[in-house]
């Protein structure tokens, strides 16, 4: 039986955290350091995943609208610190980007991992914590229509790192190589920290890997603190 914790929900407090950000002028972000202030925080795959790339894109282009709402916006990256700040010092971006090496404060978020079972096993699915290679391999998708068709998700990252030029590097082979499976979620957190809104990646299946909230949706989310 997986020991992964359910996600936080609704009414929760959010554990602490202290992690260091991108931008060397942040230092470090914690959870104490935004105290009385309402926050988004994306949970992400490392830089070879290329949806959590354009996740992240997609926060810098709302962060005028969040803060209009008085959120702030914060991106946790599965990356050594060192390579995140050569990556984005080249493609800027006015979200604050905090780096988890390890996915410790997804896991305190109870934002989950895919475990493979092995072949032939008897035991039970049960996703999005355990699944078995077929199930994965039988998925299919295209979330944001740049793929000539829907395809397997490890498939569809080949074909989209190819297209964006992204060729990884020694720090994102390995952190695909442990965390690969990791998932990716998204919580709202008001003034005290308590956890107002969540969004997990792929709740019903693999088929939805890879969709992650849309800017109508976050800011319908932040709003609703008001």
């Amino acid at each position: 039986m997986t020991d992964q914790k359910r996600p936080l929900q609704p009414g929760e407090p959010a554990p602490a955290f202290a992690l260091p950000a991108v931008k060397p002028e942040e230092g470090t972000v914690s959870l104490e350091s935004l105290r009385g202030r309402p926050f988004l925080i994306g949970f992400y795959r490392g830089l070879h995943c290329p949806f959590c790339r354009r996740q992240v894109l997609q926060l810098a282009g709302m962060q005028p609208a969040l803060r209009a709402l008085g959120v702030e916006t914060l991106a946790v990256i599965n990356t050594p610190l060192e390579h995140a700040r050569l990556y984005f010092r080249h493609r800027p971006t006015p979200v604050s980007l905090l780096c988890d090496v390890q996915c410790a404060t997804h896991r305190a978020y109870g934002v989950q991992y895919l475990e493979f079972l092995p072949d032939g096993t008897g035991e039970r699915h049960e996703w999005p914590y355990r699944a078995s290679m077929a199930q994965f391999e039988a998925a299919r998708i295209n979330p944001t229509g740049e793929l000539p068709e829907p395809m397997q998700p490890m498939e569809a990252n080949g074909v989209l790192n190819a297209k964006d030029g992204f060729e990884l590097q020694e720090p994102d082979a390995a952190i695909f190589a442990s965390y690969g499976t990791q998932l990716v979620g998204h919580f709202l957190v008001d003034a005290a920290g308590i956890v107002r809104w969540v969004q997990i990646e792929a709740p019903d299946g693999p088929g939805g890997l890879c969709i992650f909230p849309n800017a109508a949706q976050l800011i319908a989310a932040a709003g609703s603190l008001a």
